[in-house]
Protein backbone atom coordinates (compact mmCIF):
# COMPACT_ATOMS: atom_id res chain seq x y z
CA UNK A 1 0.00 0.00 0.00
CA UNK A 2 1.30 3.47 -0.91
CA UNK A 3 0.80 6.04 1.84
CA UNK A 4 0.94 9.85 1.79
CA UNK A 5 1.88 11.31 5.18
CA UNK A 6 0.36 14.76 5.64
CA UNK A 7 2.30 16.13 8.57
CA UNK A 8 5.78 14.81 9.29
CA UNK A 9 6.30 15.63 12.91
CA UNK A 10 6.84 13.09 15.68
CA UNK A 11 3.55 11.31 14.97
CA UNK A 12 4.17 11.26 11.22
CA UNK A 13 7.60 9.76 11.77
CA UNK A 14 6.23 7.09 14.11
CA UNK A 15 3.53 6.22 11.55
CA UNK A 16 6.23 5.95 8.88
CA UNK A 17 8.22 3.45 10.97
CA UNK A 18 5.18 1.28 11.66
CA UNK A 19 3.95 1.45 8.05
CA UNK A 20 7.34 0.37 6.69
CA UNK A 21 7.48 -2.57 9.11
CA UNK A 22 4.03 -3.63 7.88
CA UNK A 23 5.28 -3.63 4.27
CA UNK A 24 3.89 -0.31 3.04
CA UNK A 25 5.60 2.43 1.04
CA UNK A 26 5.64 6.16 1.81
CA UNK A 27 5.16 8.24 -1.38
CA UNK A 28 4.77 11.69 0.21
CA UNK A 29 6.00 13.28 3.44
CA UNK A 30 4.16 16.60 3.47
CA UNK A 31 5.34 19.35 5.81
CA UNK A 32 5.27 23.14 5.58
CA UNK A 33 8.21 23.20 3.17
CA UNK A 34 6.99 20.98 0.31
CA UNK A 35 3.98 20.50 -1.97
CA UNK A 36 1.38 17.79 -2.55
CA UNK A 37 3.45 16.25 -5.35
CA UNK A 38 3.03 12.49 -5.06
CA UNK A 39 -0.39 12.61 -3.41
CA UNK A 40 -2.18 11.34 -6.53
CA UNK A 41 0.04 8.24 -6.49
CA UNK A 42 -1.06 7.29 -2.98
CA UNK A 43 -3.59 4.59 -2.12
CA UNK A 44 -4.41 6.41 1.12
CA UNK A 45 -3.35 9.51 3.05
CA UNK A 46 -2.81 9.81 6.79
CA UNK A 47 -3.11 13.34 8.19
CA UNK A 48 -1.44 14.17 11.50
CA UNK A 49 -0.71 17.82 10.84
CA UNK A 50 -1.86 20.94 12.71
CA UNK A 51 -5.33 22.53 12.89
CA UNK A 52 -4.41 25.40 10.55
CA UNK A 53 -3.66 23.14 7.58
CA UNK A 54 -5.85 20.10 8.28
CA UNK A 55 -8.78 21.30 6.14
CA UNK A 56 -6.49 22.04 3.20
CA UNK A 57 -4.87 18.62 3.54
CA UNK A 58 -8.16 16.75 3.73
CA UNK A 59 -9.70 18.72 0.86
CA UNK A 60 -6.66 18.03 -1.32
CA UNK A 61 -7.08 14.31 -0.70
CA UNK A 62 -10.74 14.28 -1.74
CA UNK A 63 -9.98 16.34 -4.86
CA UNK A 64 -7.20 13.87 -5.75
CA UNK A 65 -9.47 10.87 -5.18
CA UNK A 66 -7.39 9.62 -2.23
CA UNK A 67 -9.01 8.18 0.93
CA UNK A 68 -7.92 10.05 4.04
CA UNK A 69 -7.39 9.13 7.68
CA UNK A 70 -7.21 12.23 9.88
CA UNK A 71 -5.99 12.25 13.45
CA UNK A 72 -5.57 16.03 13.63
CA UNK A 73 -7.80 17.74 16.18
CA UNK A 74 -8.77 21.38 16.72
CA UNK A 75 -10.35 21.91 13.28
CA UNK A 76 -13.71 20.18 13.72
CA UNK A 77 -15.80 23.32 13.17
CA UNK A 78 -15.19 22.46 9.49
CA UNK A 79 -16.02 18.76 9.87
CA UNK A 80 -19.43 18.99 8.17
CA UNK A 81 -17.83 20.75 5.19
CA UNK A 82 -15.30 17.95 4.82
CA UNK A 83 -18.03 15.30 5.08
CA UNK A 84 -20.00 17.09 2.34
CA UNK A 85 -16.92 17.28 0.10
CA UNK A 86 -16.14 13.62 0.73
CA UNK A 87 -19.64 12.62 -0.36
CA UNK A 88 -19.58 14.95 -3.35
CA UNK A 89 -16.33 13.35 -4.56
CA UNK A 90 -17.38 9.80 -3.60
CA UNK A 91 -14.38 9.67 -1.32
CA UNK A 92 -13.56 7.82 1.87
CA UNK A 93 -12.89 9.45 5.22
CA UNK A 94 -12.19 8.63 8.85
CA UNK A 95 -11.57 11.40 11.35
CA UNK A 96 -10.90 10.36 14.92
CA UNK A 97 -9.70 12.17 18.01
CA UNK A 98 -7.69 9.07 18.84
CA UNK A 99 -6.81 5.95 16.82
CA UNK A 100 -5.38 3.95 19.71
CA UNK A 101 -7.05 0.58 20.26
CA UNK A 102 -6.83 1.10 24.02
CA UNK A 103 -8.43 4.52 23.86
CA UNK A 104 -11.28 3.24 21.70
CA UNK A 105 -11.92 0.52 24.29
CA UNK A 106 -11.80 3.32 26.88
CA UNK A 107 -14.45 5.22 24.88
CA UNK A 108 -16.74 2.17 25.09
CA UNK A 109 -16.11 1.78 28.83
CA UNK A 110 -16.80 5.49 29.35
CA UNK A 111 -20.18 5.26 27.62
CA UNK A 112 -21.13 2.12 29.54
CA UNK A 113 -20.22 3.75 32.86
CA UNK A 114 -22.12 6.93 31.94
CA UNK A 115 -25.29 4.90 31.38
CA UNK A 116 -24.89 3.30 34.80
CA UNK A 117 -24.12 6.54 36.62
CA UNK A 118 -27.00 8.45 35.03
CA UNK A 119 -29.31 6.73 37.51
CA UNK A 120 -27.47 8.14 40.53
CA UNK A 121 -27.91 11.90 40.88
CA UNK A 122 -25.61 12.18 43.90
CA UNK A 123 -22.59 11.75 41.60
CA UNK A 124 -21.16 14.53 39.43
CA UNK A 125 -18.64 13.93 36.66
CA UNK A 126 -15.48 15.80 35.74
CA UNK A 127 -12.53 15.08 33.44
CA UNK A 128 -8.83 15.77 33.32
CA UNK A 129 -6.44 15.43 30.38
CA UNK A 130 -2.66 15.77 30.42
CA UNK A 131 -0.48 16.14 27.31
CA UNK A 132 2.96 17.30 26.27
CA UNK A 133 3.68 21.02 26.07
CA UNK A 134 3.75 20.99 22.23
CA UNK A 135 0.10 20.03 21.90
CA UNK A 136 -1.67 23.03 20.37
CA UNK A 137 -5.35 22.43 21.16
CA UNK A 138 -7.03 22.22 24.56
CA UNK A 139 -8.95 20.37 25.70
CA UNK A 140 -7.76 17.41 23.67
CA UNK A 141 -9.98 15.88 21.01
CA UNK A 142 -10.00 12.70 23.05
CA UNK A 143 -11.33 14.56 26.09
CA UNK A 144 -14.06 16.12 23.96
CA UNK A 145 -14.98 12.67 22.61
CA UNK A 146 -15.17 11.35 26.17
CA UNK A 147 -17.41 14.26 27.16
CA UNK A 148 -19.68 13.60 24.19
CA UNK A 149 -19.87 9.95 25.24
CA UNK A 150 -21.14 11.00 28.65
CA UNK A 151 -23.52 13.61 27.24
CA UNK A 152 -25.13 11.08 24.89
CA UNK A 153 -25.80 8.72 27.81
CA UNK A 154 -26.79 11.07 30.64
CA UNK A 155 -28.52 14.33 31.51
CA UNK A 156 -25.43 16.42 30.87
CA UNK A 157 -25.81 18.86 27.99
CA UNK A 158 -22.32 20.26 27.31
CA UNK A 159 -18.75 20.57 28.60
CA UNK A 160 -16.70 23.51 29.85
CA UNK A 161 -12.94 23.88 30.11
CA UNK A 162 -12.81 24.83 33.76
CA UNK A 163 -13.89 23.65 37.19
CA UNK A 164 -17.26 25.17 38.12
CA UNK A 165 -16.79 27.85 40.73
CA UNK A 166 -20.33 27.45 41.96
CA UNK A 167 -21.47 24.54 44.08
CA UNK A 168 -24.99 25.91 44.15
CA UNK A 169 -27.33 22.97 43.46
CA UNK A 170 -29.84 25.44 42.05
CA UNK A 171 -27.46 26.50 39.27
CA UNK A 172 -28.97 23.99 36.85
CA UNK A 173 -27.25 25.20 33.68
CA UNK A 174 -23.78 24.96 35.24
CA UNK A 175 -24.51 21.60 36.83
CA UNK A 176 -25.39 20.15 33.41
CA UNK A 177 -21.94 20.93 32.00
CA UNK A 178 -18.96 18.60 32.35
CA UNK A 179 -15.83 20.44 33.55
CA UNK A 180 -12.61 19.48 31.75
CA UNK A 181 -9.21 20.41 33.15
CA UNK A 182 -6.41 20.47 30.55
CA UNK A 183 -2.75 20.32 31.62
CA UNK A 184 0.37 20.59 29.45
CA UNK A 185 3.35 18.93 31.12
CA UNK A 186 6.73 17.81 29.75
CA UNK A 187 6.56 15.05 27.13
CA UNK A 188 3.42 13.24 28.33
CA UNK A 189 1.89 11.36 25.32
CA UNK A 190 -1.62 11.51 26.76
CA UNK A 191 -3.48 10.73 29.99
CA UNK A 192 -7.27 10.97 30.35
CA UNK A 193 -9.26 10.55 33.55
CA UNK A 194 -13.02 10.50 34.05
CA UNK A 195 -14.14 10.84 37.68
CA UNK A 196 -17.56 10.56 39.30
CA UNK A 197 -17.66 12.25 42.70
CA UNK A 198 -20.24 12.10 45.49
CA UNK A 199 -20.08 13.29 49.11
CA UNK A 200 -19.36 9.66 50.07
CA UNK A 201 -16.88 8.37 47.48
CA UNK A 202 -15.39 8.65 44.00
CA UNK A 203 -15.34 6.34 40.97
CA UNK A 204 -12.55 6.85 38.43
CA UNK A 205 -11.54 5.40 35.08
CA UNK A 206 -8.24 6.35 33.48
CA UNK A 207 -6.27 5.74 30.30
CA UNK A 208 -2.53 6.40 30.19
CA UNK A 209 -0.57 6.24 26.93
CA UNK A 210 3.07 5.25 27.41
CA UNK A 211 4.19 6.34 23.91
CA UNK A 212 2.87 7.27 20.45
CA UNK A 213 3.01 3.75 19.04
CA UNK A 214 -0.61 2.89 19.86
CA UNK A 215 -1.93 5.99 18.09
CA UNK A 216 0.27 5.36 15.05
CA UNK A 217 -0.57 1.66 14.74
CA UNK A 218 -4.29 2.38 14.93
CA UNK A 219 -4.00 4.98 12.17
CA UNK A 220 -2.14 2.54 9.91
CA UNK A 221 -4.72 -0.18 10.58
CA UNK A 222 -7.49 2.30 9.72
CA UNK A 223 -5.65 3.17 6.50
CA UNK A 224 -5.37 -0.50 5.56
CA UNK A 225 -9.09 -0.96 6.25
CA UNK A 226 -10.40 2.04 4.28
CA UNK A 227 -8.69 1.35 0.93
CA UNK A 228 -11.32 0.42 -1.66
CA UNK A 229 -14.22 1.80 0.39
CA UNK A 230 -16.40 4.87 -0.09
CA UNK A 231 -18.12 6.88 2.62
CA UNK A 232 -17.57 8.43 6.02
CA UNK A 233 -16.58 5.99 8.75
CA UNK A 234 -15.43 5.87 12.37
CA UNK A 235 -12.99 3.75 14.33
CA UNK A 236 -15.98 1.70 15.50
CA UNK A 237 -16.37 0.59 11.88
CA UNK A 238 -12.68 -0.31 11.67
CA UNK A 239 -12.70 -2.26 14.94
CA UNK A 240 -16.15 -3.73 14.22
Amino acid sequence: MKIALLGYGKMGQTIEQIALVRGHKIVLKKDEFNTYEGLSDADVAIDFSIPLVAVENISSCFLAGVPVISGTTGWLEHYDEMVALCKAKNGAFISSSNFSLGVNLFFELNEYLAKMMAKFESYSVDMEEIHHTQKLDAPSGTAISLAKGVIENSNYTNWIMETPESNNPNDNELMKKIPIVAKRIGVVPGTHTVTYNSPIDSIEIKHTAHNRDGFALGAVIAAEWIVGKHGVFTMKDVLN
